[in-house]
């Protein structure tokens, strides 16, 4: 459009002729290099694994009733769950006892589609119309990330919860330690994005996610027991590891046999944030799920892993990083240090920039302010926004619209039992997004031939 406007008419134009590729791609061709890299996985190919991870990566849990499944406030979750279900339950019971004396009824015909008591997708109408009973379980409230530096408790079951995927065998239990690197799957808009997560991630976390793990887990009596399993006799579940042994003998044999598949994992993570990588191969990580290559220098590989483990520790641990540094010149205005138990001063509405064009302060509430916040900490990127941007859109109260059930970020603060929580973490990710981008300068610089 651009050259359009200068030309001022099509026959001052030079003309280009385009030819779509192999993949059918007429803009924004994919490179051919992309396809000789080692893909992350491939469930099409389980017998023959030639890639970074086992067949045993997933989606995100998608729930298809978000504001049912998820909540701020773990006691409202319950609540909300336990409505929900009885709702259910009473539907499903009438709906049995009609069938008997009029065996031609139809589902869709008979339950009452009320948004205010559950949202009916085409799984739970199966469940209903094969009276299945379901039972409130305390267990299944878990902690979840929903979006980027955004954590809900998140009521976990197959029956509430539309597709639950591969994420039984990455999180089977809280107190099971796992890590997975979330990466946005094909067709996001914004390209690549990526983020390490340690408990389960929602189908949009931070795209349409895919997670690959650090392990997965299997129940004991359904497998048996190899030399280099992980199990405590009286565990019920089996450790295994999500990435592959083809690759890791792959890296043995260019980097040494000290490589392990944690130091594998953590590369991938490093050379995911690579600006190179992502640069060069934009078009091809809009269409497909990454591909990676093994780099021809031991140091590289190295520093891709160092890397990626402080990268990784840093996004997952992203709640208790602390405020910036005084040099770094963020200030605080208006906190009243004498009333640090006062619940009210901290309490959050919704964030805003004072105008459009100044990001270097953020109006927290009507009393208080973050000021002189350098502008390179808007250059971490997740998903086509800024990490303090993710903060500050998430971290607001909301009604949602057709079942009315309110979801108070103030909660979690409360039921955590700290009142500066919202605002703490606004700083933390501050200093997490500077660390991070001073972290993705420190990468090696790949190159990439022709």
């Amino acid at each position: 459009l651009k050259r359009l406007k200068a030309a001022g008419t099509m026959t001052a134009l030079d003309l280009v002729t385009l030819m779509p590729n192999v993949h059918g791609d007429w803009l924004s061709q994919r490179d051919d290099m992309f396809g000789t890299f080692i893909g992350l996985g491939d469930k099409d190919d389980k017998a023959n694994v030639k890639t970074f991870f086992v067949p045993f990566y997933s989606n995100g849990v998608k729930t298809q009733r978000d504001a049912w499944c998820y909540n701020s406030s773990k006691s409202i979750l319950e609540n909300n769950i336990i409505r929900t279900i009885a709702f259910y339950n009473e539907q499903t019971q009438s709906f049995i006892q009609t069938k008997k004396l009029d065996p031609a009824i139809n589902i869709k015909d008979f339950i009452i589609y009320s948004s205010s008591q559950v949202s009916w997708t085409r799984a739970l109408e199966w469940d209903a119309e094969k009276g299945k009973i379901f039972n409130f379980e305390s267990q299944s409230t878990v902690l979840a990330v929903y979006r980027p530096f955004f954590k809900q408790f998140l009521y976990f079951s197959r029956n509430l919860n539309e597709m639950v995927y591969q994420m039984p065998k990455l999180f089977p239990k809280p107190d099971l330690k796992n890590r997975v690197i979330c990466v946005s799957a094909t067709g996001s808009k914004s390209g690549l994005s990526v983020l390490m997560a340690d408990c389960i991630p929602d189908l949009h976390f931070n795209g349409d996610t895919q997670s690959f793990p650090l392990y997965y887990y299997e129940t004991r009596e359904k497998q048996t027991m190899s030399l280099f399993d992980q199990s405590d006799e009286r565990e019920e579940y089996v450790r295994r590891d999500g990435v592959s042994d083809w690759i890791l003998a792959q890296a043995q044999t260019r980097y040494g046999k000290r490589v392990t598949k944690e130091d594998l994992f953590y590369y991938v993570y490093g050379f995911l944030h690579s600006p190179v990588y992502r640069e060069r191969f934009a078009a091809d990580l809009k269409k497909m799920l990454p591909r990676l290559p093994l780099v021809e220098e031991v140091r590289d590989f190295w520093a891709f892993s160092r890397i990626g483990k402080l990268l990784a520790d840093l996004h997952v641990d992203y709640e208790n990083v602390p405020a910036p540094h005084a040099e770094r010149g963020v200030r605080v205005i208006g906190v009243d240090e004498a009333a640090a138990h006062n619940t009210a001063q901290f309490r959050v509405e919704q964030m805003r920039f004072p105008a459009k064009t100044d990001k270097s302060s953020i109006l927290y509430n009507s009393r208080i302010r973050v000021e002189g916040i350098p502008a390179a900490a808007y250059d971490y990127v997740v998903n086509g926004k800024s990490a303090i941007e993710w903060v500050m859109e998430r971290y607001a109260p909301s009604t949602h619209k057709d079942s009315g059930i309110h979801n108070d970020p103030n909660d979690w603060a409360l039921e955590q039992g700290k009142p500066r929580y919202i605002l703490d973490l606004l700083l933390s990710v501050i200093h997490l997004s500077l660390k991070t981008v001073e972290l993705v300068k420190q990468l090696p610089a790949v190159t990439f031939g022709e």
